[in-house]
C-alpha cells in the first residue's frame, strides 16, 4: 500500500510576469513504511511539495492522496495522522523543554493521562531527560532540533514529513537525529519523507527523488541512481601539499564534471567513463584510479548539463615566503556569561592567506569565539589581535579590515539585491566611483544580475549566500569570517562557494570558517577542534585524522576524527566533573 500518491501535481506562486512555477506536473508514489529522500538544488520545489502533502498549501492542478485522504479537501482529518517538521521549527524559547512538549500536547489534544508516559518516551529517545527544566532558548542547536523532532512526534504519526531536519547541527547531533528517525521507522512502521542537503543522508533511504526546477529529474533507490555513472569516478591520491590549486586546474579540463578534495587526494567525476587526460605539468601527481560511483556523483552529473556553471579559476599562486607573521592572534581567551565559561583558555594563530577552520559540536563555543574575533562581543580576558589591531582597545579599526558572513546571512530581506549592495557599500564608507565599481563587480562576479530587483528575503538559499558574500567583500577586506556559510545549501552551491573561498585565499585574503560539513574541513590549511569551550586538538586535516588512526580504522575520515575525539573528551570531562 502507498502512503502517498501524487498525480500530475502543479503549484505556482504569484501572478502575471511575477508568476513562478514551483512544481510542474509531477507524479510519484511513496510506499507505506519506507524512507524517501527529496534532494535537489535550492528552489527545486522540495519544501513546496512537503507543504502540499501536509495540507498547508493548495495545488493549482493535480491529485494528492495522503494516508488515503484526498487533499486539500480532507486536510483537517489528516492532521492527527502526520507529523510535519518545517525548516525553522517554531520552538518557544522562553518555555522549558517540558513546557514546549506540554504546549504541543495541548495543540494535538493528547489526553492528560497519556502525556507523562509519552514525554518520558520522547525525552529518553532524544536524551533530553536531564534538560527537562531548561529553557529551549538555552539549548544548543542540536538539542533544539531534537526537541523540535520530539514535539513533532508528540502524537505517534503514520507519516513523518521532515524539511531539512539536520540543517545547522554537528555530525554527532546529526547521527543522533538519524537514530531517532530510524527507530521510528523500525518500531512504529512510520513512513518518512524528508528533504536534505546531505547526500549521505539520502543514501540511507529506500528511495530518492531528485527535483530540479519543479520537475522530477530522476528517482529510484540510491544504487539505481548511481549505477549509470559507474566508471565515471576517479581518485588522485597522496597529493603532497594543499590541493586547492590542483583542484582548480583539473576542474577546468575537458570532460570534468566535478572535483572535490577527499582526504589527501582529489575525487574527480567525468562526463564519460574514462579517466581525465592530465596535461604534462600535472602528470607528476600520478594516475587517477577508478572508484565506485556514489549518489553525490549522480546528483552533480545529472545537474551538470542543466546548471549554468562557470569554473572559477584561481589567481596565480602567490609567493608566501614573506607571510610568516600571524594576522590573527588569540591567546588565553576566556568568555563568561554570568558564571558559565563559554570559552576557556583558547589560543591559536592564523597566517595571511590561510583557510582556517574552527570545528566543534553545537555549543562548543565556536560562534562565541567568532563573534569576539569580529568585535561583535567583548572577551572576558585574554589577547585578541586581528590585522594588527587589539580588539580590546580598537575594535572599530579592526572591523574596517574584516568581512563577516553569519550563519543566517545578515541581509535586509525587504530590500532588493541592489539595495542591499548599496547599503553595505555605504556602510563600509565606499563613495562615488569606487562604490559603483564594487557594486558592478559584485553583480558580475557573483552572477546576481538576473536577481538585481528581487528582494533578498525571496532569493533561493544559494543566491542569498552569494549576496551575503558579495556584501561582506564590498570593501575588499584582508580577513573574511564565514560562520557556517553553507548550512542547508545544496552540493552544487557548496562547491561554487568553496571555489570562491579558495580563490580568495590564493589571492592573499585570510579566511576563517566554521562548518558542520566535515568534507569542507578538508579545504582548510589549519583546524582547531573545540569541545565544551576548550581547544581539543589543532593542526592540518591530516594531523587531526592521524590522532584517531588505528589498526581497526586505517583511513579515518574527518567525520570519524570529529566524532571520536569529541565523544572521548566529553565523556572524560563529564566523568571528572
Amino acid at each position: 500500500m502507498d502512503a502517498v500518491v501524487v498525480r500530475d501535481l502543479s503549484k505556482s506562486f504569484g501572478k502575471g510576469t511575477a508568476r513562478r512555477d514551483a512544481l510542474k506536473n509531477i507524479s510519484l508514489e511513496i510506499p507505506a513504511g519506507s524512507m524517501t529522500a527529496l534532494i535537489g538544488p535550492d528552489g527545486a520545489g522540495k519544501t513546496t511539495l512537503l507543504r502540499l502533502l501536509a495540507g498547508i498549501l493548495t495545488p493549482v492542478a493535480g491529485e494528492i492522496r495522503v494516508l488515503d485522504h484526498a487533499l486539500p479537501k480532507e486536510a483537517l482529518a489528516l492532521q492527527s495522522q502526520i507529523g510535519y517538521m518545517p525548516q525553522r521549527f517554531g520552538l518557544y524559547e522562553d518555555l522549558t523543554v517540558e513546557e514546549n512538549l506540554m504546549l504541543f500536547a495541548d495543540l494535538h489534544s493528547i489526553p492528560h493521562e497519556k502525556r507523562e508516559h509519552r514525554f518520558a518516551e520522547l525525552l529518553t529517545m532524544t536524551a533530553l531527560g536531564p534538560f527537562r527544566k531548561r529553557l529551549a532558548g538555552q539549548l544548543s542547536g542540536g538539542m533544539k532540533q531534537k526537541l523540535g523532532l520530539a514535539c513533532t512526534l508528540i502524537h505517534p504519526p503514520q507519516l513523518l514529513l521532515l524539511d531539512e531536519a539536520s540543517v545547522g547541527v554537528d555530525p554527532i547531533s546529526r547521527r543522533e537525529l538519524w537514530s531517532i528517525i530510524q527507530q521510528q521507522v523500525a518500531a512504529q512502521k512510520v513512513t518518512v519523507l524528508l528533504s536534505t542537503a546531505y547526500m549521505d543522508e539520502a543514501e540511507r533511504c529506500d528511495h530518492v527523488i531528485l527535483l530540479h526546477e519543479g520537475e522530477i529529474l530522476a528517482q529510484g533507490n540510491p544504487a539505481q541512481l548511481a549505477a549509470p555513472f559507474q566508471g565515471h569516478a576517479f581518485v588522485l591520491e597522496n597529493i603532497p601539499s594543499a590541493p586547492r590549486n590542483l583542484q582548480a586546474q583539473i576542474a577546468q579540463l575537458p570532460g570534468v564534471v566535478d572535483t572535490v578534495i577527499q582526504g589527501d587526494g582529489l575525487r574527480i567525476v567525468m562526463q564519460q567513463a574514462a579517466p581525465p587526460a592530465l596535461p604534462e605539468n600535472l602528470t607528476g601527481y600520478g594516475t587517477p584510479q577508478p572508484v565506485p560511483a556514489r549518489l553525490e556523483d549522480a546528483f552533480v552529473s545529472l545537474l551538470f548539463s542543466r546548471a549554468a556553471r562557470h569554473p572559477i579559476p584561481l589567481p596565480p599562486q602567490r609567493d608566501t615566503t614573506g607571510d610568516p607573521a600571524a594576522v590573527v592572534v588569540v591567546k588565553d581567551l576566556f568568555r563568561y556569561f554570568g558564571t558559565f565559561a563559554a570559552v576557556k583558555n583558547v589560543s591559536f594563530s592564523v597566517r595571511k592567506g590561510e583557510i582556517f577552520g574552527l570545528l566543534g559540536a553545537n555549543g562548543a563555543g565556536k560562534s562565541t569565539t567568532f563573534r569576539m574575533l569580529c568585535g561583535l562581543l567583548p572577551s572576558s580576558s585574554g589577547t585578541l589581535r586581528v590585522a594588527g589591531v587589539d580588539l580590546r582597545t580598537a575594535s572599530a579599526a579592526a572591523r574596517a579590515r574584516i568581512g563577516y558572513v553569519s550563519q543566517k546571512f545578515s541581509l535586509y530581506g525587504a530590500l532588493s539585491v541592489q539595495q542591499n549592495l548599496s547599503f553595505f557599500s555605504a556602510a563600509y564608507g565606499l563613495q562615488n566611483r569606487r562604490r559603483k565599481e564594487r557594486m558592478a563587480w559584485a553583480l558580475e562576479e557573483l552572477e546576481l544580475k538576473n536577481y538585481i530587483a528581487m528582494n533578498a528575503g525571496e532569493l533561493p538559499l544559494g543566491y542569498k549566500q552569494r549576496l551575503a558574500l558579495a556584501c561582506a567583500l564590498m570593501h575588499e577586506p584582508s580577513i573574511l569570517f564565514l560562520d557556517e556559510p553553507t548550512s542547508g545549501v545544496d552540493p552544487l552551491a557548496r562547491r561554487e562557494f568553496w571555489a570562491r573561498v579558495n580563490a580568495l585565499a590564493e589571492g592573499g585574503t585570510t579566511c576563517l570558517v566554521t562548518t558542520h560539513f566535515m568534507e569542507e574541513a578538508e579545504y582548510c590549511d589549519h583546524l582547531v577542534l573545540m569541545s565544551l569551550g576548550e581547544v581539543l586538538a589543532q593542526g592540518s586535516p591530516s594531523e587531526i585524522k592521524e590522532k584517531v588512526r588505528s589498526k581497526d580504522r586505517p583511513n579515518p575520515s574527518m567525520e570519524d576524527a570529529f566524532i571520536s575525539l569529541i565523544e572521548e573528551h566529553e565523556h572524560v570531562s563529564r566523568r571528572a566533573s
